[in-house]
């Protein structure tokens, strides 16, 4: 099957730029476009204004030039129709609340009943394999299963645009891809869900995509946008194929340049 992007555009940067009150330009002239039920990696070294583009996206930041569209609106108005979600690189639980009372949070802000908040939070669970962890705490868990937690509080809303800041940066490699695996398969259910992704890992960025936008050093800016036309699924082999071998190599090579 392959990963097919609709015609819709959900983020639209022209000539975006951000400059912080301590006169640090993060981002110059940033021309992006991103279309409905895509998966965007985002590589670059670091301090390249990756998580600044996911700030701006997200309305926690507000463009100092350009202008930004998110689902034909303003990313803040996109953001309270809960359109966006956001999964940190830190999993960011509540350490006194359980695991279902973590997920369905969202929910609670939005004044939903807490039978049908406990409802929806268990389908989201379930979707990342921890159905049976509704009442554990995060203490108990592990690294990896804290970042499930994470990814199902964010889907619970059921987003339209799911924005993820390195959030397999701090695990194991095994569990890093077991987790890879999970986020592509929850995509592939969910095609009007589109995914952008912030790594420096680029195997990582070529696994998962279908275009690695690679950013250049501060001031950041798109030095190149590398399509990935690998049909999905993907599964494990992939990353033994000399087509992936490929890939890697032209996007490491793009930000070498």
């Amino acid at each position: 099957m392959e990963a097919m992007a609709s015609t819709k555009e959900w983020v639209r940067m022209d000539s975006v730029s951000k400059v912080y009150p301590n006169g640090t330009t993060a981002l110059q002239e940033v021309d992006l476009s991103v279309r409905e039920g895509e998966f965007l990696c985002f590589v670059g070294p670091s301090g390249c204004g990756k998580s600044t583009v996911f700030k701006l996206i997200t309305g926690l930041s507000g463009a100092t030039g350009g202008t930004l569209e998110v689902m034909g609106t303003s990313p803040q108005q996109a953001r309270k129709q809960s359109d966006t979600a956001f999964v940190f690189q830190d999993h960011t639980l509540l350490p006194w609340s359980s695991v279902v009372d973590n997920v369905s949070l969202p929910l609670a802000l939005r004044g939903m009943s807490r039978k049908q908040r406990r409802e929806e939070a268990e389908q989201a669970l379930e979707l990342v394999g921890l159905k049976d962890y509704v009442k554990a705490m995060p203490r108990q868990l592990s690294g990896g299963m804290k970042m499930r937690v994470s990814i199902a509080r964010a889907l619970v809303s059921k987003p339209k645009l799911l924005l993820m800041d390195e959030p397999f940066g701090a695990l194991d490699e095994i569990t890093r891809q077991t987790l890879q695996l999970e986020l592509l398969d929850i995509w592939s259910r969910n095609k009007e869900m589109t995914v952008l992704f912030v790594t420096h890992n680029v195997f990582e960025a070529v696994f998962l995509s279908t275009r690695v936008v690679v950013m250049t050093p501060r001031p950041g800016k798109v030095a190149a946008t590398i399509d990935v036309p690998v049909p999905f699924p993907r599964d494990a082999s992939f990353r033994t194929t000399p087509r992936f071998g490929e890939l890697v190599r032209s996007v490491s090579e793009a930000l070498k340049h």
